[in-house]
Formats: C-alpha cells, sequence, structure tokens
C-alpha cells in the first residue's frame, strides 16, 4: 500500500467528516492572536505554553502536517512568516479559507512530512508540529527533516500519541469498556490489525495509523541532534485510556545554536 497516497485521501475525507483537527480557528481566536494572545495546541486539549514561543513577528514558521485551519493562521496573526505543509489538499484549504476570511499570508505546500527537500538547510526559526506522525510508518526521517531545515538555535515544537494508546484491542475498549492487551508496539494498522478489521478500516476510509515507540519518539528527536527543552502530556477525551493515564504528549526542542 502507497500510505502516503492512502492517507492523503483518508484525511480529505476526514475533513468532509468534520474531524475537530479539520475544524478551521474561530475569528476570535485570530483577533486575540493579533493582539499577542497565541493559543494553538499540539495535543488534543492544552494549549502549548506561551514561554515555548520564541517572538513570533516576523519568526519564519513552519506549520509541519497542520493543515486544517487551525496553527498556521494563528501564527500568521500573530506576525509570523508561516508556511503549512500538509499532505491533504482539503487540510491545505482549510487553511486558504481562513486566511482569505482574515486577510492572512500562508504559504501552502503539500508535501510527505518525511521529505522537506523542496526546503533549503535553515530556512526556518521555528517548526510547529501537531500530533499527525502516527500516520507514517518511520518517524525517525521527520526528525531529521526537521533538524536539516531549522536554523542553529530554532525550535521543534512536537505532540505525538503515547503508545500505550495502542497496547489494547480498540473494539472491546471502545464498545465494551474492556481493556485486553492485544498490541505490540511499535504498533502497524496493517500489520496488528486482522484483515476483517483492516478491511472495514479502509472501507470507512479511516486513515491508517503507526504507534511508535517512545524510543522513536524522543530519542529519535535527540539522535537527530535536538537538545529537549520542555514536555507535557494531555489527555485525548475520547479515549478511555483517560480515566487511567495521560495518552498524549508533547516536546519543545532546540537545534544547538
Amino acid at each position: 500500500m502507497d500510505i502516503r497516497a492512502y492517507n492523503r485521501q483518508a484525511w480529505d475525507h476526514q475533513v468532509e467528516k468534520g474531524n475537530p483537527w479539520t475544524l478551521p480557528v474561530a475569528p476570535e481566536v485570530v483577533a486575540a492572536a493579533r493582539q499577542g494572545k497565541v493559543e494553538i495546541v499540539l495535543t488534543p486539549t492544552k494549549p502549548i505554553p506561551m514561554d515555548w514561543f520564541p517572538p513570533l513577528r516576523g519568526c519564519r514558521v513552519l506549520c509541519l502536517a497542520s493543515g486544517g485551519g487551525q496553527q498556521g493562521p494563528v501564527l500568521a496573526a500573530a506576525g509570523a512568516q508561516v508556511t503549512v505543509f500538509d499532505n491533504s489538499p482539503r487540510q491545505l484549504e482549510r487553511d486558504r479559507e481562513v486566511a482569505e476570511r482574515e486577510g492572512l499570508q500562508l504559504e501552502l505546500v503539500e508535501g510527505d512530512m518525511r521529505d522537506l527537500s523542496c526546503f533549503a538547510d535553515g530556512s526556518f526559526d521555528l517548526i510547529v508540529h501537531p500530533i499527525s506522525n502516527l500516520f507514517v510508518p518511520d518517524v525517525k526521517p521527520v526528525w531529521r527533516e526537521c533538524f536539516r531545515v531549522l536554523r542553529p538555535g530554532g525550535r521543534l515544537l512536537a505532540g505525538f500519541i503515547n503508545p500505550v494508546h495502542y497496547l489494547f484491542d480498540f473494539d472491546k475498549m471502545d464498545n465494551e469498556g474492556v481493556f485486553e492487551l492485544r498490541h505490540r508496539v511499535p504498533y502497524s494498522d496493517l500489520e496488528h490489525l486482522d484483515a476483517e478489521t483492516l478491511a472495514r478500516y479502509q472501507a470507512e476510509q479511516l486513515p491508517m495509523e503507526f504507534g511508535h515507540s517512545l524510543e522513536d519518539q524522543i530519542g529519535g528527536q535527540l539522535a537527530a541532534g535536538f537538545v529537549l527543552t520542555g514536555f507535557f502530556e494531555d489527555v485525548a477525551p475520547y479515549n478511555l485510556l483517560v480515566w487511567f493515564t495521560p495518552t498524549t504528549m508533547a516536546t519543545r526542542a532546540e537545534k544547538p545554536a
């Protein structure tokens, strides 16, 4: 399966379904950003702490796998020079809609988060990468490309899934409230789901997911050359595991000057 092509179509379908990550930001959030109050998320519920951002006016920002009209327009309203990079044309269209509605300048680029070859080394001061790397089989190339396109001293703000999310039988957890250990980490929909369930996912045009280990998520950033400077955990309200453990997390990392 061509994962990039499949997930591109699947996320276009998610836009049609109204997935929360596809809903454009409200005008009042953009207005607040113009006054210096920047509120965007990497994970489902917690806004990024303000002290995680560098000064945003004139800051060259890459919103990586971050379409949907949510992060990019807010950062542009705060004065940043924003490029939104996403695999889904429909997600990028959401950003275009907000930019036109609010009179904002955004550069929109369609592509694979693992391949940022369209950007020169050191092109950006800040990368904002909300939860999305679960849609690629290998996250390590993402971190290496982030390191390359950031200038020395640049920052990477990234959200991702706690791999514990993938350990349990999804149907039993969601439908019966039963937590039955079933899957290994690293996890892959393609390798771990039975044929019937996988066929159902594809018929419903659900994106294919991959549960990466913390060694690849956090250790992968360190191996790419980043220094970790911030961390928080968050919940996913739609997941029953929320009653027992945070299921998402975010990191702030810096490329040494």
